[in-house]
């Protein structure tokens, strides 16, 4: 099943994807956002909720919006695939292993939905791709096991954790180079997590124009989604709409010779098996 959250009209809804258009679902359900139908009890008997439903509003008529628009925490994983990390020390960054998971905080202003342009800031020229596996926190918790954690799972989508690299350096924290705003892409809906079994190796591909800059697949992860969910819960209470994204493999812009970054124009996808294509035109902030 796939969920997506939308603007129709001036209005925000959400809703199931049913051939190529959309069953909307909050007035229906008495859900008025998609992390409310997750956080509530009728997302478990989500199949009888959307039995029989026929699409009303064409895909093509929506404007898509961040799957979940204003989730409270965004948690990234930094350096989470081992042949990224060789590029980072190849790059000339010094940077070990860690025993535990690196994170950072992600605000949800620096989202931007499937369709919607990436905007590169004006005050910089290193805006970087960085395509990865986003998972949607479904029953909240503090202190989750790794051997419960794929309980707490809602569903997957993608990301596109744009990165501003000068400033992402700025300091040894780099939260200030991953949220300027409308710079992550999030979409374009979310897969439930009946649809992927639990840690299944899904093959990621970016794209820059067309071409291929980053292959992997999500088995490569150093830190498992249970690993980062276990993890994140132990420091704050993870709750329904929650996102956390697992971090990108080889491939990043930056560490190129000569380093390679999105530029207006450019046109970005990533996809990533069994859930669909992100796609994000490029544009220079006004």
């Amino acid at each position: 099943m796939k969920l997506l959250s939308y603007l129709h009209d001036g209005r925000e809804g959400w809703g199931v994807v049913v051939g190529d258009a959309v069953a909307p679902l909050a007035a229906r359900t008495g859900h008025p956002t998609l992390a409310d139908f997750i956080a509530s009890a009728d997302y478990a008997r989500r199949d009888v909720v959307v039995a029989g439903l026929a699409g009303e509003l064409p895909l093509a008529t929506l404007q898509f919006l961040p799957v979940i628009p204003r989730p409270e925490k965004i948690v990234c994983a930094v350096r989470n695939y081992m042949d990224h990390h060789q590029e980072v020390l190849a790059a000339g960054m010094q940077r070990e292993l860690s025993e535990q998971p690196p994170i950072f905080l992600r605000v949800w202003r620096s989202q931007v939905a499937h369709g919607a342009p990436i905007v590169r800031p004006r005050v910089s020229d290193s805006l970087d791709w960085e395509g990865e596996l986003a998972v949607v926190i479904g029953p909240g918790g503090r202190d989750i096991p790794e051997a419960k954690a794929w309980d707490h799972v809602a569903g997957y989508s993608i990301y596109n954790d744009g990165s501003v690299r000068e400033w992402q350096f700025h300091a040894k924290q780099i939260a200030s180079g991953k949220n300027f705003e409308s710079t992550g892409g999030f979409g374009p809906w979310m897969v439930t997590a009946d649809e992927i079994a639990p840690g299944r190796a899904l093959k990621l591909e970016t794209r820059l124009n067309g071409e291929v800059v980053q292959s992997s697949h999500t088995g490569h992860m150093i830190f498992p989604i249970p690993r980062l969910i276990a993890y994140a819960s132990t420091i704050f209470t993870l709750v329904p709409g929650d996102v956390i994204v697992t971090g990108t493999p080889a491939g990043v812009g930056w560490s190129r010779k000569p380093p390679r970054f999105m530029k207006p124009g450019d046109v970005c996808e990533v996809e990533i098996e069994g859930i669909g294509v992100l796609r994000n035109p490029i544009v220079q902030q006004a």
